[in-house]
């Protein structure tokens, strides 16, 4: 049986790792430079990244056998990851809504862009921003506004204690200040 018609993975293409919007049909909401970034990253891949490995993959498929070609064998495994980055990217900002945190500038409820500043009932102080799902970043305390911390702080104020389910059982945040990006 020819090569062509075996399946490389056992994943199919269409089962890529896309993190689903929160509620079947639900939007993925997103910050003007969330949504920039992606947007970037995307035509990044498409004017840039694919075409640069595609030329890599053409010239080292003019060189003879492909069995055992690096640059071919692993300029083949970069398009198909660049390619399944492209389909999910393009999914993700089609059901992007584009949310201006700017307008709540000024409250003191918390609701998606805001930064909270709140202390646990250990003494902990910790500050987070809640923002979408596709440009969270744990490591710069950045939540999705679909994590459990962020439903139990959405549309609390300033002075109120809410409570959270930890694996420990209940804890209690004290929201401390609620800060949001200037108009």
């Amino acid at each position: 049986m020819s090569k062509a018609f075996t399946r490389e993975s056992d994943s199919s293409d269409d089962e890529d790792d896309v993190p689903e919007a929160p509620a079947p049909g639900g939007k993925n909401y997103l910050t003007r430079a969330g949504y920039d970034r992606l947007r970037a990253e995307l035509f990044t891949l498409i004017d840039v990244e694919r075409p640069r490995i595609v030329d890599v993959v053409h010239w080292a498929a003019g060189n003879g056998d492909r069995s055992e070609n690096g640059d071919y064998l692993y300029g083949k495994k970069r398009l198909r990851e660049i390619d399944r980055r492209i389909r999910f990217l393009t999914r993700r900002l089609e059901i992007a809504e584009v949310v201006d945190t700017s307008i709540h500038h000024g409250s003191d409820q918390v609701f998606f862009g805001a930064t909270v500043r709140y202390v646990d009932t250990a003494g902990v102080e910790t500050t987070v921003t809640i923002l979408g799902v596709d440009e969270a970043d744990s490591a710069q305390g950045q939540i999705s506004w679909v994590s459990p911390v962020a439903k139990a702080l959405l549309k609390a104020r300033v002075g109120d204690v809410v409570r959270l389910m930890v694996p420990g059982g209940e804890q209690e945040l004290e929201i401390l200040s609620v800060d949001y990006p200037a108009p």
